[in-house]
C-alpha cells in the first residue's frame, strides 16, 4: 500500500523463519528493509533474495542483538543509508529446553541476553530515530510469554519478561507518539531452535502470516493500538 511506501523498518534475527516472512511481506509493500543477522553471509543472501522481488530495497547487517553498540551501528547504518527509522522488529529469539536441574548457566543466561536484554539494547538504540519519525515498535514475544510449561525455565522467563517489558514501553512511549505492540506467536513453521520446517506443519502458522499481521498493524488508522496480539493456529495439530 501507499501508505508503507518508502518507510524503514529494521528487523533483528531477520535471515530465515518470523524475521524473514515479515522483511519479505514489508518489502513486497515498498518498504525498505534492514535485515540483522550474527552470520553475515545469512543476512547477506535473505538480502540479495529479497532485491529480486524488485520492490523495496534489503540491506544486510550483521548484528549479535546481546551486544548494545551493535545495535546502535545498526541504527546508525540504516539511517546513514535512508534518513531515517519509521519500524523495529524486535524478533531475534533462541530457545534452550531443559529441566531446572539439567539447564546449564550458559543456556540460561543466552536466553534471556538474547530474548530479553537483546530486545532491550534494540529498543534504546532506536527510540531517538523514532521519537523523530513517530515510529512503530513491535516486538515477537511468544504464548510462552503467558503459558508456563516444565523444561521451559528459561524460555518462559524471557517471554514472560519480554511481555511486561513491552507493556511497560508502550505505557513510556505513547505520549511521543511511538506506538508498541507485542505479537505472540503459537506454533510457527520456522527454523527455531533447530527445527526444519516440513510439509507437515501445513496446520501451524506460516511465517508470511506473521508478515501479514505487521502489515496490517502498519497500515492501522494511528489513533487504534492493539498492544498485545496473541495468535495460535485455528486447528490443533496431531
Amino acid at each position: 500500500m501507499e501508505k508503507l511506501k518508502n518507510k524503514t523498518v529494521l528487523i533483528t534475527g531477520a535471515s530465515k523463519g518470523i524475521g524473514f516472512g515479515i522483511a519479505e511481506a514489508l518489502i513486497k509493500n515498498n518498504m525498505n528493509v534492514a535485515l540483522t543477522s550474527r552470520n553475515h553471509q545469512a543476512a547477506d543472501e535473505a538480502a540479495k533474495q529479497l532485491n529480486k522481488l524488485g520492490k523495496g530495497e534489503a540491506m544486510a547487517i550483521e548484528a549479535d542483538v546481546r551486544n548494545g553498540d551493535a545495535q546502535q551501528r545498526a541504527v546508525d547504518q540504516v539511517i546513514k543509508k535512508w534518513g531515517k527509522l519509521d519500524v523495529l522488529v524486535a524478533n531475534a529469539g533462541i530457545g534452550h529446553f531443559d529441566s531446572i536441574e539439567k539447564i546449564t548457566d550458559e543456556q540460561w543466561h543466552e536466553t534471556i541476553d538474547t530474548n530479553l536484554t537483546g530486545v532491550f539494547y534494540s529498543v534504546k538504540a532506536s527510540i531517538p530515530a523514532l521519537k523523530e519519525s513517530k515510529g512503530y515498535i513491535i516486538t515477537i514475544a511468544s504464548l510462552a510469554g503467558t503459558n508456563f510449561f516444565a523444561g521451559g525455565s528459561a524460555y518462559n522467563a524471557s517471554k514472560f519478561g519480554l511481555v511486561g517489558f513491552t507493556q511497560a514501553i508502550m505505557m513510556d512511549l505513547r505520549n511521543h507518539g511511538i506506538k508498541v505492540t507485542t505479537i505472540m506467536p503459537g506454533s510457527v513453521a520456522t527454523y527455531f531452535n533447530g527445527a526444519h520446517p516440513h510439509p507437515s506443519d501445513g496446520w501451524k502458522i506460516q511465517p508470511e502470516d506473521i508478515g501479514q499481521m505487521v502489515v496490517d498493524l502498519l497500515n492501522m488508522h494511528p489513533r487504534t493500538l492493539p498492544s498485545k496480539i496473541e495468535v495460535r493456529p485455528s486447528v490443533p495439530g496431531k
